[in-house]
């Protein structure tokens, strides 16, 4: 279920990042590029309140920061999830 949901996540940027070399039925191009503006936004605000979340990211911080603003909470929920996971144990 998360992998579709970040699949439409990377859809609305590949879709929005597209428009501006395509015809988007209904006219739909300026609201699927301020769709992905709000996404970005909303992602941007999250960083700060998952940060301690995402240096638990296996890899680099630099990439676990790029996934969270792609993904927002798919990506650093289920870092909290295990880490409150590890902490319960």
């Amino acid at each position: 279920m998360i992998s579709f949901f970040k699949t439409l996540c990377l859809a609305t940027y590949a879709l929005a990042l597209a428009v501006p070399f395509i015809t988007l039925p209904l006219e739909a191009g300026p609201y699927v590029q301020k769709l992905a503006l709000i996404l970005l936004a909303a992602h941007i605000l999250e960083l700060p309140i998952a940060y301690r979340y995402l240096r638990l990211y296996q890899g680099p911080l630099i990439d676990s920061v790029a996934l969270s603003l792609l993904y927002g909470l798919l990506h650093w929920r289920p870092l909290a999830k295990t880490s409150k996971q590890s902490a319960d144990r």
